[in-house]
């Protein structure tokens, strides 16, 4: 106590006590970040979402990891080189060092995990990155969410490829590098043709909301000649997917016959395999919510007017249209819900927007009722529980080897 009055002075003529002016400085300094005494700061705020977002990513990993399928292996060993001319670009950047290796399937399934890693480093920087709440709240569900597990599950597939492109299409449109951009874009197309209708809608809305509309369309139009290319010639050359799988399979390669059939089969004869309307109507609730919720957002946002509404929707919605493509049901509502997400992104912007301007709560329903949107899994697995008994299994076949085995099909 005498201490502290010892440090206080009393103006003679005033009366006034005042402190000594390191004590004023100590009392003007913003309270710390790091103890409790105030908001945390940015450097802490940083942490404390990356941890969160770790949390998420390794409750995803938990729910749907496994190894590459021979169905994924199997196309990404399908190259220019060896006579096919669609979703070549993985398979012939590989071809010099697969064929001289015997077509390992450990460099396969490293690919694919390289590849996740990426989308996964993507997601987790765009979380801890973000100025807007809003938008580190959307990574983080779309982790936990089923969505999670199923970009888990789905390593190997060109889709994650291609959604990689996209991400650094995207940052190097935001930098001005529109050609690079434009470029690689069109690159995807090689990867699968499914570009069309995953990725290039969204791009065309990135391009137009950030270029004037000639620039826009100039810098789409390269993804639509070569996508328009890859459909119009022929999947592969005579001979090729049968003289592939000879030489696969002389390496003990989990081949995977039917995914080489793909490249000698119409679509015709596709719609004989399966019925698009009832992929569509496994789609249409989902497809519905997604258009109604999209609509209201930009309607509510009231920036961009028609065209960008338009461009917005049709992006979101567009996967919806692989029902023409294939069975893969799941599959197509797992990419309509990622593009949902990332349109969704675009609009919530880089810093915060009044309740007022946004509904914030049409989306986080939406993507709520995307639990009950059932997305089975391939090859007979299933999402692991999270619980007790599911936990001890996930750590006795991590432990044990047995998740890292070399897939029989």
């Amino acid at each position: 106590m005498s201490l502290t009055l010892s440090r206080l002075r009393q103006d003679p003529r005033t009366g006034v006590t005042d402190r000594p002016a390191d004590d004023r400085a100590a009392k003007a300094r913003p309270p710390s970040t790091e103890g409790g005494g105030g908001p945390p700061g940015p450097q802490a705020v940083r942490r404390r979402v990356l941890a969160a977002t770790l949390g998420c990513v390794a409750v995803a990993a938990y729910t749907g990891l496994r190894m590459p399928s021979g169905w994924t292996a199997t196309l990404q060993a399908v190259s220019l080189q060896g006579g096919f001319h669609r979703r070549f670009l993985v398979g012939s950047l590989l071809h010099p060092i697969a064929s001289r290796t015997g077509y390992p399937y450990p460099l396969f399934a490293a690919v694919s995990f390289a590849v996740l890693a990426g989308i996964v480093t993507v997601l987790v920087r765009a979380a801890v990155t973000a100025r807007n709440p809003a938008r580190r709240y959307l990574v983080l569900g779309f982790l936990l969410l089923p969505s999670g597990g199923y970009l888990f599950h789905e390593v190997g597939y060109f889709d994650q490829v291609l959604y990689l492109f996209l991400f650094a299409s995207l940052w190097l449109l935001a930098r001005g590098r529109v050609l690079a951009a434009s470029l690689l874009i069109a690159a995807a197309a090689t990867v699968h043709e499914i570009t069309v209708l995953t990725v290039l809608p969204l791009f065309v809305l990135a391009a137009v909301r950030s270029l004037p509309t000639r620039r826009a369309v100039a810098s789409v139009l390269p993804a639509a000649v070569v996508g328009a290319v890859v459909l119009l010639v022929p999947a592969s050359s005579g001979g090729a997917p049968r003289a592939l799988g000879t030489v696969l399979s002389a390496h003990g390669f989990p081949v995977r016959s039917d995914a080489l059939a793909l490249f000698g089969r119409t679509q015709s004869a596709s719609w004989h395999m399966y019925s698009p309307w009832q992929a569509f109507l496994f789609l249409l609730p989902l497809v519905l919510v997604v258009g109604a919720v999209v609509l209201r957002v930009c309607h509510q946002a009231g920036s961009g007017g028609l065209r960008l509404t338009v461009l917005s929707a049709g992006a979101a919605l567009s996967p919806s249209m692989l029902a023409l493509a294939g069975w893969d049901m799941e599959r197509w509502a797992f990419l309509l819900v990622a593009n949902f997400c990332i349109v969704l992104w675009f609009w919530l912007g880089e810093h915060p927007v009044p309740m007022r301007r946004f509904p914030y709560g049409l989306p986080m329903a939406a993507l709520l009722l995307t639990v009950h949107v059932p997305l089975a899994y391939f090859d007979g697995y299933q999402p692991r529980a999270l619980t007790g008994k599911s936990v001890t299994t996930f750590v006795e076949h991590v432990t044990s080897g047995r998740i890292v085995h070399t897939p029989a099909h």
